[in-house]
């Protein structure tokens, strides 16, 4: 089975990214790309994509990038700024590992938003994973 096949493995045994619709664009180690077409439900009240669902976004392609190295993995931690609101038709996680030990990965990730076929900026991540558990 090669990368990416094992990435979709992990992505089909997760509920929660099942419901969203999230898909694996892009998988490589150190790196993975993860997309979500947007949703009315995944609005606020302003009409722009909810912090929660960019956060989720970025958390799990953070640990994708990191597990990437390692196999399996999960965020020990995270933290998330938003540059702009979100809106359009797509949000694009791009994650990649950054520093990496025997099972700790550092990685960072920028989530942008695609509005007619432009991408934007909408938030940046970084957060550790831990490999192996």
């Amino acid at each position: 089975m090669d990368i990416m096949q094992i990435g979709n493995k992990i992505l089909n045994e997760q509920p929660f990214s099942r419901l969203l619709g999230t898909r694996l664009a892009a998988l490589q180690p150190g790196f993975a790309q993860l997309e979500l077409e947007i949703k009315s439900e995944f609005l606020q009240q302003h009409g722009y994509v909810h912090g929660g669902v960019i956060s989720y976004l970025a958390d799990n392609a953070l640990t994708f990038a990191g597990g990437s190295l390692f196999g399996d993995a999960l965020t020990v931690e995270f933290k998330i700024n938003y540059q702009r609101p979100a809106q359009g038709q797509r949000l694009i996680a791009k994650a990649k590992a950054e520093a990496s030990g025997k099972k700790v990965v550092c990685c960072t990730c920028e989530i942008y938003c695609l509005n007619d076929e432009k991408e934007f900026l909408c938030a940046s991540a970084q957060g550790t994973v831990l490999g192996k558990v």
